[in-house]
């Protein structure tokens, strides 16, 4: 859907890729039980920051550009995956580090109830 919201004139192919990826439609290697991608499908780097290089060129000249970032994105199949990614690239970018302390309890003493200091403390807001 993004790739056809850009107007790129691959984008149906590459839907169709991943449909038939989706649903199963991709022939297994018979030997290894491996499926093999299409050539066109996707870039394959070596290493995390290749990853990041290719994804963000001169991100410290380009972060502040909104247009330039909303055609960015590296996806992850958990977010777990991703938070080491996203603080690499968070080292990249200039500036001053700052921390931010946070609380585990409600401003509400009626709403301690509804939210428990465990449940407070799991959440890991992307991006946060």
């Amino acid at each position: 859907m993004r790739a056809q919201l850009q107007n790129d004139p691959t984008a149906q192919e590459f839907s169709k890729q991943l449909l038939d990826l989706g649903n199963g439609d991709i022939e297994f290697h018979k030997d290894t039980q491996h499926i093999t991608l299409p050539d066109n499908f996707c870039t394959v780097v070596e290493t995390k920051n290749e990853l990041i290089e290719s994804v963000f060129p001169e991100i410290p000249n380009n972060y502040l550009n909104n247009d330039w970032l909303s055609n960015r994105a590296i996806l992850a199949a958990k977010n777990v995956g991703i938070d080491l990614i996203n603080y690499q690239i968070q080292q990249l970018l200039p500036g001053d580090l700052m921390s931010f302390k946070s609380i585990d309890a409600t401003v509400e003493e009626n709403d301690a109830v509804n939210f428990l200091i465990e449940f407070l403390n799991s959440l890991d807001i992307s991006g946060m």
